[in-house]
């Protein structure tokens, strides 16, 4: 990032359709990675309602989107900030709006899959649900 681009402010706002193929561009590098998971165009298109990005000038430096299950439960999913980025609370504004959204929406609870626990710690997120009940999971297939 050069010392121009540290003067652009960063804006959060919602994600538009014509801003899929650059936050697909954004996720990329973590898939990867193996830190996310691929995303489909129809998925993209899917999570578009309630899709952020963080965008500095004419550059999206980051994402996430919030995909509903139900009235009781959604999950953060594709949260993503640019390296050069991170490290100035853009992860934690992106959350925040898909925790706002989850409360206009009048949804229960938002989970989070990460192997980033202490980010989603300091955003409020904690391991049990009320209850001490904790989600296990089991895959049933190799992914690609």
């Amino acid at each position: 990032m050069t010392s121009n681009e540290t003067d652009v402010p960063i804006i959060i706002r919602e994600a538009r359709q014509a801003d899929i193929e650059r936050v697909r561009e954004c996720i990329e590098p973590f898939i990867q990675q193996g830190k996310l998971l691929p995303r489909t165009a129809d998925e993209m298109e899917s999570l578009l309602a309630n899709c952020f990005v963080a965008e500095q000038g004419d550059r999206i430096v980051g994402c996430a989107a919030l995909d509903v299950y139900s009235r009781k439960m959604a999950e953060i999913r594709s949260l993503a900030v640019s390296p050069d980025a991170q490290r100035k609370g853009i992860g934690k504004q992106l959350v925040e709006a898909c925790v706002d959204r989850a409360r206009r929406l009048h949804i229960l609870e938002v989970m989070a899959i990460t192997s980033t626990e202490e980010f989603f710690r300091s955003c409020g997120f904690d391991f049990t649900l009320p209850g001490e009940k904790k989600a296990l999971f089991l895959q049933t297939r190799e992914l690609p």
